[in-house]
């Protein structure tokens, strides 16, 4: 039992299940905090096969050009702005502090400066519910509400590229490049189409579908499938 899954074989790395890193513009994150506001211009916005929503490199003053999120109606030449004394305007970053409730916000810190970790995807935004002290509540894409500290960042707006979900992809090879460009694994075959050697569930020999039975958690990784550390077996009684 000692052959990895091919899931498994993912996490461990290697050139066959790598991601095209090589080609993404680079990482995407608010400017490093400061004390005084700074502004910038918008001088292009790029696509980038890593990030579903389209980016704009905005070139700070005194911090040069920097990756981030493209907000929907941005255009080249736009003047925005960073800090606590911005004004609540489209593209501009902001304290979580310093922004109204109910305004659209999108890439919000998780610890002030880490650059942004929610509400990143194209059309995805949040909304202040309200504010209570030195901390902020907020309302995610996923309906669900979560608590920030005030001095954590976002921008305004929303991220561009909404309508992304709504084309069509027709036929299977355009959604088979859609995944490729990021590394995602598709199709996803189930264990019980494979050959026996490729997964515990797999057998050419049978149609037989319920394989799956209850694994201790310290199995051997090539049969760690299926009802994984199950909390209890058995029949269930009232």
């Amino acid at each position: 039992m000692g052959k990895n899954l091919i899931q498994q074989a993912r996490g461990k790395g290697g050139p066959t299940y790598r991601s095209p890193s090589f080609r993404f513009k680079g990482d995407i994150r608010h400017p490093l905090i400061s004390d005084e506001t700074i502004s910038g211009t918008v001088k292009d916005i790029l696509h980038c096969p890593g990030h579903y929503s389209p980016l704009m490199l905005v070139n700070y003053e005194g911090r040069g050009d920097i990756l981030v999120l493209a907000p929907e109606g941005i255009k080249v030449g736009d003047k925005v702005e960073c800090g606590s004394k911005a004004e609540v305007k489209n593209g501009n970053i902001l304290p979580l502090s310093e922004i109204p409730e109910g305004i659209m916000i999108y890439n919000i810190e998780s610890i002030p400066g880490d650059g942004g970790k929610f509400a990143r995807s194209s059309g995805n935004v949040a909304r202040i519910v309200s504010k209570f002290g030195n901390t902020a509540r907020v309302i995610l894409p996923s309906k669900k509400e979560k608590v920030f500290v005030v001095n954590c960042r976002a921008a305004i707006g929303t991220p561009a590229g909404a309508g992304r979900i709504e084309k069509v992809l027709v036929k299977a090879g355009n959604s088979y490049f859609k995944k490729k460009a990021r590394n995602k694994l598709w199709p996803r075959t189930s264990g019980a189409k494979m050959n026996a050697v490729d997964h515990p569930f797999g057998n050419k020999r049978s149609l037989r579908k319920s394989k799956a039975r209850p694994c201790k958690r310290d199995t051997p990784p090539g049969r760690k499938v299926g009802m994984v550390a199950a909390r209890r077996t058995g029949r269930k009684w009232r």
